[in-house]
């Protein structure tokens, strides 16, 4: 593997570091100007975000899950500019419900700065203990 990809995955472990304590200055240091986030499914957070709309759902995030949620890495691999990541959360709710997350996440990296995100996940599973619906 060459420097690139292991700064890239130095990045991609730093991001989830970040967004598990919601460490808005360091995402917003690190999303490049035209990031984009694109997240799986039907849900009212699904589909493509801008840069400014990704760090507005932040804020959505700690409202959610006021105690925070932790992201944990099992699986991460890394190819150009490229950093695919199996991952899994944890967190509770703000009205107490236990979250466990799975994930798979793929980076976009370019020049130490973030210029894709996209989120797939049991999109069911977090209609039901996120959004609330039957």
């Amino acid at each position: 593997m060459g420097k690139v990809e292991e700064d890239n995955k130095k990045l991609a472990h730093e991001f989830l570091d970040a967004l598990s304590s919601a460490n808005t200055e360091w995402v917003d240091a690190h999303y490049a100007a035209d990031m984009r986030l694109w997240t799986a499914g039907t849900l009212p957070f699904s589909g493509t975000s801008t840069r400014e709309e990704a760090l507005a759902g932040m804020v959505q995030i700690l409202a959610l899950f006021p105690d925070g949620i932790v992201f944990s890495i099992s699986e991460m691999t890394a190819e150009g500019e490229r950093v695919a990541i199996e991952a899994t959360s944890r967190g509770t709710t703000f009205r107490g419900d236990q979250y466990e997350q799975q994930y798979h996440f793929l980076l976009r990296i370019r020049e130490g700065k973030i210029v894709e995100f996209r989120e797939y996940m049991d999109t069911e599973y977090a209609r039901k203990i996120l959004v609330g619906d039957d």
